[in-house]
């Protein structure tokens, strides 16, 4: 109902006001705290204030040089911005301080993807895929990927595999342009009768 969409989304901004406040109060108290700063930029994310978020993270870098997740989550808001080279740079530094890690092959490769770079875009998500095969995000990036190539039968098996092992972000796939290419191939169309009736939601955003 919609009412209760609007109580879900008041809920959310509230957590996220509170989040806010909670570490606020941390910094105040200890304006060294990295990872203070790391979490109220994911705050600041997500309630769409980019900026603040990002000045969040650099201060994150600035205490703490080595920060994966500050690298990471930095990336994530300059791609957002589409501000796609800042993001790059980010997730390539990410890479450096942990490169067993799947997560920012898969955010770099996406935003390759947006780019319209689309051999790097493979090359980076199925490098995610090699590290971690369970991780649905980039499962779902793959999906992309071969929907923007034209190739519905292939982005379709790779979204079948990221929605059975837990890929349940239904708003995503009903609005995002990178499938606007297969939206009306009958595979593609089978997939959200089948489960796009189900309301969960998955945050695709990384604390």
């Amino acid at each position: 109902m919609p009412q209760a969409n609007k109580n879900l989304k008041f809920i959310k901004r509230k957590k996220h006001d509170i989040a806010i406040a909670k570490y606020t109060k941390i910094i105040k108290k200890e304006p060294d705290n990295y990872q203070a700063y790391k979490e109220r930029g994911n705050a600041y994310y997500r309630k769409k204030l980019y900026h603040l978020a990002i000045a969040d993270y650099t201060k994150a870098i600035e205490l703490k040089p080595d920060y994966f997740l500050a690298y990471n989550n930095r990336g994530i808001v300059y791609s957002v911005l589409g501000l796609y080279e800042l993001a790059i740079a980010d997730y390539n530094k990410a890479i450096e301080l942990k490169p067993n890690n799947g997560m920012p092959y898969n955010n770099r490769g996406f935003t390759y993807l947006l780019m319209g770079k689309l051999e790097e875009a493979e090359r980076d998500i199925s490098k995610s895929i090699e590290l971690n095969p369970n991780n649905i995000y980039a499962l779902n990036s793959m999906a992309e990927l071969f929907a923007i190539k034209g190739m519905p039968e292939e982005a379709c098996k790779w979204l079948l595999q990221a929605i059975e092992k837990g890929y349940n972000n239904w708003k995503y796939l009903k609005t995002s342009k990178t499938y606007d290419l297969i939206r009306n191939h009958p595979c593609f169309q089978a997939i959200m009768e089948k489960f796009c009736s189900r309301s969960s939601h998955t945050e695709i955003f990384k604390s």
